[in-house]
């Protein structure tokens, strides 16, 4: 997919002026149309105003934590998240991703794989999958996973999953009673950026089933394989 059919507008939530001038002029100069906010509500009214392709989120505002608005985000939308931020331990870099960030890069920062990773984070989320099917149903029709509007229904009514979410759910339905790693599910779903961050993947799964599961402590879909991995349940249906 060429740069030209990406939504290029790009949402910067970032109260330091040096990191907001530094990462406009690299991003507008790559061809991108730029909007800065210095608070978590500005940039929250800002990104939904303006339909951002991105959002590149500092965690420290003044207003209120970047948490908080990465939670809003994601409450409300599956707008690709780039989380740029001093907080650098391993801890608060899954954290954040377990939050729904497509990627997590730590100040101080070079400019250029700030740049770079913006350009992979479009390439990925925008470009189009092509799905094994139209549809996928389970248990009777109780799991339906429609591949081509990319919308889940549990017991008919629609399920609001994050993009991650939904990849995690497509990889592991596609083929029922296949055991995937960790390592694999990451690389599937977020990335080989993202090796040696195979744990966030048991957020996901914590995440996605408590939206589709009617008991997530008991799953009927997503299960764990104890020493291995998570696969999906036999018992397809048409």
């Amino acid at each position: 997919m060429s740069q030209s059919q990406f939504n290029s507008s790009i949402v910067i939530i970032d109260d330091d002026v040096a990191v907001q001038e530094v990462t406009r002029a690299y991003l507008e100069r790559d061809g991108y149309t730029v909007f800065v906010a210095g608070t978590g509500a500005d940039g929250l009214a800002m990104a939904q105003r303006v339909h951002a392709g991105l959002i590149v989120l500092d965690l420290m505002l003044p207003d209120t934590s970047g948490e908080q608005v990465a939670r809003d985000i994601r409450a409300r939308s599956d707008v690709p998240l780039l989380m740029l931020t001093a907080k650098a331990s391993e801890e608060e870099r899954l954290n954040g991703l377990a939050l729904g960030a497509d990627d997590y890069l730590t100040k101080p920062f070079s400019p250029r794989e700030f740049v770079a990773r913006v350009r992979a984070i479009l390439r990925r989320t925008q470009a189009t999958d092509l799905p094994l099917v139209d549809q996928l149903s389970f248990h009777g029709g109780a799991l339906q996973i429609d591949t081509t509007a990319r919308e889940v229904r549990v017991d008919g009514a629609l399920v609001n999953l994050t993009r991650n979410e939904y990849r995690l759910l497509v990889t592991l339905a596609q083929y029922p009673g296949r055991v995937y790693s960790r390592f694999e599910l990451i690389n599937r779903v977020q990335g080989y950026d993202y090796e040696g961050y195979e744990r966030t993947i048991d957020a996901h799964v914590k995440n996605l089933r408590k939206k589709i599961e009617v008991d997530s402590r008991r799953p009927r879909f997503v299960q764990t394989v104890f020493g291995s991995g998570y696969r999906f349940a036999r018992s397809k249906s048409d």
